[in-house]
C-alpha cells in the first residue's frame, strides 16, 4: 500500500515541478513562440542627410554655401562654410572657393552618411579668355573630359551661386581652344547625373 502511494506521488511531483518552471519563466519575462517575428527592414545606414552645421562661431568673413556631392548615385546638397575676403569676393573668388570644397574629400561624418565626390583633386578654375562670353569660367580640364558626376557636381553647385549664373546657365570651358558652353542643372541631372553627360549644353555665340 505504501509503495503504490509513493508511485502516485512521483508523477504529481513532476507535474508540479513543470508548472513551477513555467511560472518562473513567465515571471522573468521569458516567452516562447513558434511563430517567426518580422521586425521589419533594418534601418538604413545611408540616409544621405546631414544636420545643419553650427555657424555661430564662424569668422565674419565666412559665408554659408551649398555644394552638391554624390550619394546613392544622386546629387545631394550639403552645407559648407566658405571663407572669402570681403574685398575680393568677386565671382572668380567664389568659383575657386566652391571648387575647393568639391575637390576635397568629404569629412568622416559625410562619408559615413554615404557622400562622396568625383571632382578631381587637381582641378582648377579661372576666369574667361579674350573673346569668351561674359561670365564664362575656364577649368584646367575640358568639361567633357570629366566624369558625368563630376561635371554635374560643378554645374549644379555653381548654379546655386547667383554671380556664376548667366541666363540660367553656367558657362564652362577648358584649357583648349574650344569655346565655353552653357550647362544647365535640371531635376533630371540631380536624380541621375550619369544619364545626362552633357547636362543640356548649348553652344553660345
Amino acid at each position: 500500500m505504501m509503495r503504490s502511494e509513493r508511485r502516485g506521488r512521483r508523477p504529481a511531483a513532476a507535474v508540479a515541478g513543470a508548472v513551477l518552471c513555467a511560472v518562473l519563466a513567465a515571471g522573468c519575462g521569458i516567452r516562447t513562440t513558434s511563430v517567426p517575428v518580422d521586425a521589419g527592414p533594418a534601418p538604413s545606414r545611408v540616409p544621405c542627410a546631414m544636420p545643419a552645421p553650427d555657424t555661430s562661431a564662424e569668422p565674419r568673413k565666412s559665408v554659408s554655401a551649398e555644394i552638391y556631392l554624390v550619394c546613392n548615385s544622386q546629387l545631394v546638397t550639403v552645407d559648407r562654410t566658405v571663407r572669402v575676403q570681403e574685398a575680393k569676393s568677386d565671382r572668380i573668388t567664389v568659383a575657386v572657393a566652391l571648387l575647393d570644397e568639391l575637390r576635397r574629400e568629404p569629412p568622416a561624418s559625410e562619408r559615413q552618411a554615404g557622400f562622396s565626390t568625383d571632382v578631381p583633386s587637381a582641378l582648377r578654375v579661372g576666369g574667361p579668355r579674350a573673346g569668351d562670353p561674359k561670365g564664362a569660367l575656364r577649368l584646367s580640364e575640358q568639361p567633357e573630359d570629366l566624369t558625368p558626376e563630376a561635371l554635374a557636381q560643378i554645374v549644379c553647385t555653381y548654379t546655386e551661386s547667383e554671380p556664376l549664373v548667366h541666363d540660367g546657365t553656367v558657362m564652362l570651358g577648358g584649357p583648349g581652344a574650344y569655346a565655353p558652353r552653357g550647362y544647365l542643372c535640371t531635376a533630371e541631372t540631380k536624380a541621375s547625373p550619369k544619364a545626362v553627360p552633357t547636362l543640356g549644353a548649348v553652344r553660345l555665340p
